[in-house]
């Protein structure tokens, strides 16, 4: 599995290189630096390939997590309520972790002191990722949780109870998200 996924990432890489070529001698051109940019990148995710992780516990867990998350989409949003027929977005974190009997916090901002802080590029599936929002300025105002982290484009999709829609499933690719983004914490157990 390991292998193929390098395999996919080694093509698409090889794909996009760009070579000119001058009197015999290899010139780089902005894609190939680019690319090379990339490879440097990609190096930064070594973790992936370790044999030495044994995440079986915390697979199952997360797997678990996420299954409770997706079965409660579409649920309706009502500030200050905490399920399970209606969230507000912190209500929604606190009950699907409880529902584990993991205590993450009550409030946005209370996740996001309480939790590991992780860099971007380190989420994970049933990682917390926290927003601005228009009331919060520039403090912690929205959570969600991650569902997918794609480390090539630096972009993830969270499910979370959004004011308008109710619990559901965005892309940090969304203006509103991408602008707002603050952090990322990993739950700890």
């Amino acid at each position: 599995m390991k292998q193929k996924i390098l395999l996919c990432i080694m093509l698409v890489l090889l794909s996009s290189v760009d070579m000119t070529w001058a009197k015999g001698k290899r010139k780089k051109t902005r894609k190939t630096q680019r690319t090379e940019t990339v490879y440097e990148e990609i190096e930064n995710f070594d973790f992936l390939y370790t044999d030495d992780y044994d995440g079986t516990a915390t697979f199952a867990t997360s797997n678990s997590i996420m299954d409770q998350a997706t079965a409660l989409i579409g649920t309706r949003y009502r500030s200050g309520s905490k399920g399970p027929y209606a969230f507000d977005c912190s209500g929604f974190t606190s009950y699907v972790f409880g529902q584990h009997d993991i205590n993450i916090g009550s409030s946005s901002r209370d996740q996001y002191a309480r939790n590991i802080p992780i860099k971007r590029w380190e989420m994970q599936r049933g990682d917390l990722v926290f927003f601005t929002s228009p009331r919060s300025g520039r403090g912690v105002g929205h959570v969600g949780i991650v569902m997918d982290y794609d480390p090539i484009n630096n972009t993830f999709t969270f499910i979370h109870a959004s004011t308008n829609e109710g619990v559901k499933i965005s892309s940090s690719t969304e203006g509103y998200y991408n602008r707002r983004y603050v952090g990322a914490r990993r739950v700890a157990k």
